[in-house]
């Protein structure tokens, strides 16, 4: 069973539309991401999870619960980070926790004190003198304090630092192997790849991938760099399929390759070049090719 499930979920507000169709399927310890720029429909999707928003269509279970029907239950067992913290001025981490605590019928002052030790984080200081960064701190000790089963984060990174984007990351592969599952939403992607098991990309309110991250590197494009020998005119080379010549100089030639490398390099072997650069699989030109309309890949999904 799927921890965190939609079936076709929509929302509209008004004559705008929020999501539509949205289906997901998020397993138990795995580390799920959920890319999308500003508006395409992350924080809407969320919001109905958390039983915020009532879905106008379709439907969304946590645990097996509804989302909307049972949220008081869901809820013992989720932790959240919305992607625009707002806190009390004068509350601090240990307030915070002692509050939570009394909420939850449960103590977690420990166990947030250590997560507060990892995280860097004064736990008496308010929040009215904290920085941005420190207040996000703030909120993540208060979300993963209390070990939930099921841990959704929005843009949850926004204001760390990079040091402490790693020790967050740590934290949450450290929950996944202890069965917690987690929604990671963000628009970065670098963070996601580092991160997550799978990945989910939301387009306009509707999903375009949804494909485990191996799965989508076998996939993205590869940029390669061709260097001649000699004179060799790079006009003259008929490339194969596959390739795509997206820059050239006298000598040297910048080629997008999608697909499997060795039949590349096995027709590169027969031609006058004198070195051939492969390099890493870029996610990130793969993902911005959903963004572009009437684009290849969104025709292939479709």
């Amino acid at each position: 069973m799927a921890v965190i499930e939609t079936r076709q979920l929509g929302r509209r507000y008004g004559s705008r539309r929020g999501i539509s169709g949205v289906s997901l399927q998020i397993e138990e310890g795995q580390i799920f991401g959920f890319l999308g720029p500003n508006g395409a429909g992350k924080t809407t999707t969320i919001r109905i999870l958390l039983g915020f928003l009532k879905p106008g269509e379709g439907s969304a279970e946590i645990l097996g619960m509804d989302c909307w029907k049972a949220s008081h239950v869901i809820k013992r067992d989720v932790g959240y980070v919305a992607g625009d913290v707002r806190l009390y001025p004068w509350l601090s981490a240990r307030r915070g926790l002692r509050i939570v605590g009394q909420i939850r019928n449960d103590d977690v002052m420990a166990n947030g004190l250590l997560l507060a030790e990892r995280f860097q984080l004064e736990p008496d200081l308010p929040v009215r003198k904290m920085s941005r960064g420190n207040r996000q701190k703030v909120a993540l000790v208060l979300a993963m304090a209390h070990r939930p089963r099921v841990i959704i984060l929005d843009e949850p990174t926004s204001g760390l630092d990079p040091l402490m984007q790693m020790t967050l990351m740590q934290c949450l592969r450290e929950m996944a192997a202890d069965g917690a599952t987690i929604l990671f939403s963000s628009h970065t992607l670098s963070e996601v790849e580092d991160l997550c098991d799978r990945v989910a990309m939301i387009r306009a309110g509707s999903v375009v991938v949804d494909e485990t991250l191996i799965s989508l590197k076998q996939r993205a494009p590869r940029t390669v760099i061709v260097r001649f020998c000699g004179h060799s005119e790079v006009s003259s080379v008929t490339w194969p399929g596959g390739v795509q010549l997206i820059g050239r100089s006298e000598d040297v030639a910048h080629l997008e390759l999608t697909g499997e490398s060795m039949p590349f390099l096995k027709w590169a072997a027969s031609q006058p070049f004198a070195d051939v650069t492969i390099e890493t699989p870029s996610l990130e030109t793969l993902f911005q090719a959903y963004y572009q309309p009437d684009s290849q890949l969104q025709s292939e999904v479709k």
